[in-house]
């Protein structure tokens, strides 16, 4: 979990640091749509359990997505993006248009 104490000083680091690698933009991507499950999840993003656990946690542990365990059985166990997580939504659709745009200059 990131505090102050381990920032980066350049607020691009800060970014990279909490979403930095392709899975954690893939899971943001995919809750900006609402609630999904861990299956919908893997389905969608196409890695493995053990990955998308860890990066699951990296983004709660940093107050990104809100896990919510349901007391049924099977367990059911829901993700969903915070107010923090969902404020990265601007900067998703940038680099959607930016991806856009580079594929229209091949």
């Amino acid at each position: 979990m990131l505090d102050k104490d381990n920032l980066p000083e350049c607020p691009v680091a800060i970014l990279l640091k909490l979403i930095g690698n392709k899975w954690k933009i893939l899971i943001i991507r995919d809750l900006l749509g609402g609630k999904k499950r861990f299956g919908e999840l893997q389905r969608s993003i196409g890695c493995s359990q053990k990955v998308l656990t860890d990066n699951l946690r990296e983004l709660e542990d940093n107050g990104l997505l809100v896990r919510t365990v349901f007391p049924e059985v099977p367990p059911r166990v829901e993700y969903e993006l915070s107010n923090l997580g969902m404020s990265l939504n601007p900067v998703l659709q940038e680099m959607a248009k930016w991806g856009e745009y580079f594929r229209s200059t091949l």
